[in-house]
């Protein structure tokens, strides 16, 4: 069950992310790399769905969460570089910090659980 709720919020921070980015303009490589990120995060959730085992669970987890914090360090780069505003940039960064702490219990859990 936790799982089905940690894949609706991946694919709701993800659409909000192609959503915030698509009107920033002359940083499309940029973009391009948070677009992929955010989107993977969420991607990859849902192959953990349909592992092999739990080893195979826990490394699409694993690499959920790297993308995770791939994704935090291009929100802050955007915030830093004024290309997104501070609120939105909390607001993302608050919504991808949830999903981690999220994934992070699973990791864990699922380890804990061999």
């Amino acid at each position: 069950m936790r799982e089905n709720k940690l894949a609706d919020l991946s694919m709701d921070f993800a659409v909000e992310v192609l959503d915030t980015f698509d009107n920033i303009k002359g940083h499309q490589s940029l973009v391009n790399q948070i677009e992929c990120s955010a989107t993977s995060i969420g991607a990859n959730i849902r192959e953990a769905n349909y592992a092999h085992g739990r080893a195979d669970f826990i490394a699409k987890l694993q690499i959920a969460l790297k993308e995770c914090y791939e994704t935090e360090y291009w929100l802050e780069l955007f915030k830093k570089a004024k290309l997104l505003n501070e609120t939105k940039s909390k607001e993302l960064m608050d919504k991808c910090g949830t999903i981690r702490r999220i994934l992070v219990a699973s990791i864990n859990t699922t380890k804990n659980n061999i």
